[in-house]
């Protein structure tokens, strides 16, 4: 579902990824974890197309990435802090952002609120929202239109016990539905209940995740 081939990255002399290649089969969990600051954002930047990569190729679903298209539909994505108008309800935030697909209705959108634990009947601004709510709204923009790939940056921060579990149980669901799902959490046991593989930031490319590099990630 996701292929990146010699993908390379940086920013004046900062190299970011250098000859980076993975694969995501159709319906598979990838967890990937790494420093502050070691690419985890950027990596998915490039993924959605929101960034561009210096050298080497991504396919989504077979098909290159800014070859017929710079921005795969196929994608929902939630990374770093979502932006929204903070003048808009959250309903009405999505509302909005379905029209640029007009893809969707409106008991869509009530699903995805709901799903994360917002009242689509709220009527307070997003600019009143907690970090923890416009984090669930994020969330709910990225999985309303139900596309075939979710890339989840850190989406369980600041989120209540209770919605982090509805949450997690929801993304199990859709797994088991055949959806990819690519995700970045600090939590281990999130990250272990979800994924099917286990990925680590290192030395500018992706490693599966040994037992000596999860002592020394989680056991700090």
């Amino acid at each position: 579902m996701i292929c990146l081939a010699g993908v390379s990255k940086k920013f004046k002399e900062k190299i970011i990824f250098e000859g980076l290649n993975l694969e995501v089969a159709k319906g598979e969990c990838i967890g990937i974890v790494g420093e502050n600051g070691a690419g985890k954002s950027v990596l998915f930047k490039m993924i959605t197309g929101l960034m561009r990569m210096d050298k080497g190729e991504i396919l989504i679903d077979g098909e290159l990435l800014g070859e017929k298209f710079d921005f795969s539909e196929k994608i929902g994505a939630v990374i770093n802090y979502p932006g929204f108008f903070d003048y808009y309800s959250g309903y009405d935030n999505l509302k909005y952002l379905s029209l640029i697909q007009n893809k969707i209705k409106d008991k869509e959108i009530i699903y995805a609120m709901e799903m994360v634990g917002l009242d689509p009947q709220l009527k307070t601004k997003v600019g009143k929202y907690s970090l923890g709510m416009r984090q669930k709204l994020g969330i709910a923009q990225a999985i309303m239109e139900m596309q075939e790939i979710l890339i989840l940056d850190e989406p369980f921060n600041a989120i209540d016990y209770k919605s982090q579990k509805e949450i997690e149980e929801f993304l199990l669901q859709e797994k088991a539905k055949g959806r990819t799902i690519l995700l970045t959490s600090h939590n281990q046991e999130i990250l272990d209940r979800i994924s099917d593989k286990l990925y680590i930031i290192s030395e500018y490319k992706l490693e599966l995740m040994s037992k000596e590099a999860r002592r020394k990630y989680f056991c700090r």
